[in-house]
């Protein structure tokens, strides 16, 4: 998704759930490369539509549309996790005009965050990092210690990753465009 040439927030829309057609706003700011449709689709598709009794992170939010799609079908608890302030903002300023108590947004930096986090609380853990950036294998890394048995690391970069985390096996994975992105799963 291209940014406008003005510089004037443009949004994303989430595809499922209750909130289907709602729209988040998304901020121009370098870097911030909401995951495409397809994608989103793909991903709840292999999921499932209903993940009730989830508890879900998403990890570099952005612009929110990972863990708003798992809050929209059903999960618990959908906690994001965002280092700029005013993105943060506009975050929880989106699960304000949803009506959700579901979704929680910390102002954090996520490789810190994740490294003093608590073992084995999430089922779904979404790994969707400044798309240029090199901190995927990082985050993988400290997030895999967060996922319960049998829950799921989502990944997302523009290369394929290439190592697993130990007790991980690769149940997914897909491309669309420059997009690469998987599903991890902890087997043990």
């Amino acid at each position: 998704m291209k940014p406008p040439r003005n510089g004037a927030p443009h949004s994303v829309r989430l595809i499922g759930g209750i909130w289907k057609r709602s729209k988040l706003p998304v901020a121009d700011k370098p870097g911030l490369r909401p995951t495409p449709d397809r994608v989103r689709e793909t991903l709840f598709n292999w999921l499932g539509q209903d993940l009730s009794g989830w508890h879900c992170l998403d990890a570099f939010a952005g612009s929110g549309a990972l863990g708003f799609e798992a809050a929209s079908r059903g999960a618990d608890f959908s906690l994001l996790l965002e280092h700029d302030g005013e993105l943060a903002r506009s975050l929880r300023a989106s699960a304000a005009r949803l009506g959700t108590s579901t979704v929680r947004v910390e102002v954090a930096d996520a490789l810190q965050w994740m490294a003093h986090a608590t073992p084995n609380q999430f089922d779904l853990v979404l790994l969707d990092p400044p798309f240029d950036s090199r901190l995927l294998e990082r985050a993988i890394a400290l997030a895999a210690p967060l996922a319960r048995v049998g829950g799921f690391l989502y990944v997302e970069s523009r290369a394929p990753v290439v190592s697993l985390a130990p007790g991980f096996e690769r149940w997914r994975s897909g491309r669309a465009g420059a997009v690469r992105f998987g599903l991890l799963r902890r087997t043990g």
